[in-house]
């Protein structure tokens, strides 16, 4: 199984609301990619609560049969739509793929 992990940090404030709404809009909207997007097996968002110098503000943890998978998700208009609104409310972002 292909994980594919995104940490990111986001903006006080963007596209009209605050990181705690942001964080929370992203959350719903990435964890419903699942059973919309073909290729994603599970999708896992978790907000950080301890808010230290080292956090980040949230974490997708999800899962792919293949590469070939993640690139199918990575090109899917459902995907497409929350990235998009993803780079305008992050202030940075980092990724991390394995095989488990």
């Amino acid at each position: 199984m292909l994980v594919h992990i995104v940490m990111w940090r986001f903006k006080d404030f963007a596209e009209g609301a605050s990181k705690e709404e942001n964080l929370k809009q992203m959350k719903h909207r990435l964890e419903g990619l699942v059973g919309v997007v073909p290729q994603l097996v599970s999708a896992e968002v978790g907000i950080d609560f301890k808010h230290t110098d080292m956090s980040y503000d949230a974490v997708l943890i999800s899962r792919f049969e293949s590469e070939e998978d993640l690139a199918a998700y990575k090109i899917h208009p459902a995907h497409v739509a929350i990235s998009t609104f993803c780079k305008e409310i992050r202030e940075g972002r980092v990724v991390v793929d394995y095989w488990e």
